[in-house]
């Protein structure tokens, strides 16, 4: 070991990225990440809105279908 302290603290300036164009580079990078994240989001909402609708289509088709069903056999005791 080196006989340093292992509880020693590192000196913040030095972790810091002083350069202007680093930061921003960085601040872009986030601003690009964040907007990737909100776009995919936005797509799986996109998906579960049209598995919802295609749901309730099915669901409406069906009952339909049973009207019709129960219409033809109204007429067909009346006749």
């Amino acid at each position: 070991m080196s006989g340093r302290c292992l509880t020693e603290k590192k000196d913040p300036t030095q972790l810091m990225n002083t350069e202007p164009n680093g930061s921003k580079q960085m601040y872009l990078m986030h601003e690009d990440l964040a907007r990737a994240q909100m776009s995919a989001r936005l797509g799986e909402a996109q998906q579960r809105r049209r598995g919802h609708q295609m749901a309730q289509v099915r669901r409406l088709g069906r009952k339909a279908e049973q009207a019709a069903l129960q219409a033809r056999l109204a007429v067909a005791r009346v006749l």
